[in-house]
């Protein structure tokens, strides 16, 4: 359906002194603090796990070497998807130049609802991250409290008892995090980078990590969160999360969160033989998840 000149009548009018409702600032690339993006040319990518080896045995004198075998553990599958958004306006509204006025705004505004998706897309990750009906390469939510290992044994990137985001409970995912293992069992040395939060935590965040004592007392502590230098990088906003008391830890683990880019967004206009309508059509293909659970700790919240 074309935008026609009944739409646009005050656009005709003398004395009209301003067009509002496409002017509005956006909440862009936040995906950004999250995910590492990559480029991809096939419908989708895979990265598959490997489980190196356990632990090296003692060999006693004159006996063989022992033998141990990387297996592969689990695949992460990213299936791009293609998003895309058009809008056009009638051959009589180009005529009495209504196209010029308005393609600036409306082309503005498709960016919005591009960009808009993109973020949605971005944050369901983690906003079905507790759900075990979304899950990934090992066959769980990406924050479960019994993610299986290949050497028989389990890890939690989750707290045992879910509570809100305060002192004790980021403590203890600090803690949790440090304990992680590798698909062997190995112990490995991962620590949170950045802690990612709903907006209505914001406050609640600042005053755990900015704080010179120990927020919440009067006896003078030091904040340790501050002093060591836990979650270096702070902790970032994310307008697109759904739950108010969630809260998650990025870690630094290798290949955790990844976007990949199929195709970047790109505009195009025509116009139509048949209607005489001119068009206008924005379009980028993309994939976001996760390959590694180690990449993450959440709580859902108390």
């Amino acid at each position: 359906m074309a935008i026609a000149r009944s739409q646009l009548l005050k656009e005709l009018e003398p004395g009209l002194n301003a067009l509002f409702g496409l002017e509005y600032d956006r909440y862009d690339n936040q995906h950004a603090e999250i995910y590492e993006t990559e480029t991809s040319d096939r419908a989708f990518e895979e990265e598959v796990m490997l489980t190196g080896f356990g632990s090296a045995p003692v060999k006693g004198e004159g006996s063989a070497v022992s033998f141990d075998i990387a297996n592969e553990s689990f695949t992460a599958r990213y299936t791009h998807e293609t998003i895309a958004l058009a809008f056009a306006i009638t051959e009589e509204a180009v005529e009495d130049n209504l196209y010029d006025r308005l393609s600036s705004r409306y082309t503005r505004a498709l960016a919005r609802s591009m960009s808009n998706t993109k973020q949605v897309k971005a944050a369901a990750v983690l906003n079905n991250a507790f759900d075990s009906t979304v899950t990934y390469g090992d066959g769980k939510e990406l924050c479960a409290t019994d993610h299986p290992t290949s050497g028989g044994g389990t890890f939690r990137n989750e707290l045992s008892t879910a509570a809100d985001l305060n002192e004790t409970s980021l403590e203890q995912s600090l803690i949790d995090i440090a304990a992680f293992i590798d698909e062997r069992g190995l112990k490995i040395a991962l620590q949170g980078r950045k802690l990612i939060i709903p907006s209505a935590l914001q406050f609640v965040a600042e005053r755990l990590m900015a704080s010179n004592l120990r927020p919440g007392s009067a006896d003078n502590d030091v904040n340790a969160l501050r002093n060591m230098g836990m979650l270096p990088d702070g902790y970032v906003v994310n307008n697109f999360l759904t739950d108010t008391d969630a809260f998650f830890i990025k870690t630094d683990a290798p290949n955790g969160f990844k976007h990949f880019e199929r195709s970047a967004v790109k505009t195009s206009m025509e116009g139509d033989f048949d209607t005489g309508n001119v068009r206008y059509k924005a379009r980028e293909r993309y994939s976001f998840g996760v390959s590694d659970p180690r990449c993450v700790f959440g709580s859902p919240g108390a």
